[in-house]
C-alpha cells in the first residue's frame, strides 16, 4: 500500500481504511526518482500531486544567479505538493534530495473521492495545514537559533518525523543528505555546519556518520536545539 504511511501517528487524523483505499485508487502511477532530479519547476501549471513514498524530497527557490535555496524538506509519508491541488501553479520548485518513488495523484481524481466526504477533506487540509506548522518552525530555526542550536533542531525534526512512520527507533536513522544539504537547510556556510557537526558529536549529543544518524541523548539534542515535537501533532510518545 502506497499511502501506508500517510498521516501515520499524528493526533485525531487517522485515516479510515476506506478513505485509505480511496486514496489509493487516486493513484495514476507510481515513479522511481533519481537523487538531484527536478520534479516540477517554480511557475509550472501542475495538474498532479505527489505523495512521497521512500526517499527525501524538497521545495526550493532559485534567485536570479540560479542559486537554490531550500525552503522545506519532506519524508516518506508526506504529500509533497498537496497545496497544488487547490493552486494549480506553483511559486516554487520540487526536486528529489536522494532516490525516491513517489505515488502521482491526478487532482481530477482527487477532487472525485473527495466530493461529498467532508471528513476525509478535512484530513487532507490537516496534511497542508501540518506543512504550514513546519514552515513557521524552519522560521524560527533559522530566526532564533545559534549554528549548532539549527543543526540540532533540524535533526531532532528529522528524528520525530521518521520515527512516526517507522523509519527511525528514535535513536538512530538513515539520512541521505549532504553537509551542504543541512548547510543549507539550516542557513549556514557548509564550514560552519561541519563545525556544529562536531560539537554535537564532542557533547555525545549526535553523531553523523556517512548516511546515518546516531543520537545517543535525544532529550538532550532536543534541548540543545530548543526543539518541541508539539508542532508535528505525533500521536507517538515523545
Amino acid at each position: 500500500m502506497f499511502t501506508g504511511r500517510f498521516l501515520a501517528n499524528r493526533r485525531g487524523v487517522a485515516l479510515l481504511a476506506e478513505e485509505r483505499a480511496l486514496l489509493e485508487s487516486a493513484i495514476s502511477e507510481v515513479r522511481t526518482l533519481e537523487p538531484r532530479l527536478t520534479l516540477v519547476r517554480a511557475g509550472e501549471v501542475v495538474g498532479i500531486s505527489t505523495l512521497l513514498v521512500e526517499g527525501m524530497m524538497s521545495r526550493y527557490i532559485d534567485d536570479q544567479r540560479g542559486l537554490r535555496q531550500l525552503v522545506a524538506v519532506h519524508v516518506a509519508g508526506e504529500f509533497v505538493d498537496l497545496h497544488a491541488y487547490p493552486m494549480h501553479r506553483l511559486d516554487h520548485s520540487i526536486g528529489t534530495l536522494t532516490a525516491a518513488t513517489v505515488a502521482i495523484m491526478p487532482h481530477d481524481a482527487l477532487q472525485e473521492v473527495l466530493t461529498g466526504r467532508e471528513e476525509f477533506a478535512r484530513k487532507l487540509w490537516f496534511a497542508t495545514l501540518l506543512d504550514a506548522a513546519l514552515h513557521r518552525a524552519w522560521l524560527f530555526r533559522l530566526g532564533r537559533l545559534d549554528a549548532v542550536g539549527r543543526v540540532a533542531h533540524f535533526l531532532s525534526e528529522t528524528n520525530a518525523r521518521l520515527q512516526a512512520v517507522g523509519l527511525s527507533d528514535g535513536r538512530r536513522f538513515a539520512l541521505g543528505l549532504t553537509q551542504t544539504d543541512i548547510a543549507e537547510v539550516c542557513g549556514l556556510t557548509t564550514v560552519h555546519t561541519n563545525r556544529a557537526i562536531r560539537q554535537l558529536r564532542e557533547a555525545g549529543l549526535c553523531i553523523l556518520k556517512s548516511a546515518s544518524v546516531e543520537i545517543p541523548d535525544s532529550e538532550g539534542l532536543a534541548k540543545r536545539g530548543d526543539f518541541d515535537p508539539d508542532y508535528l501533532y505525533l500521536d507517538t510518545p515523545r
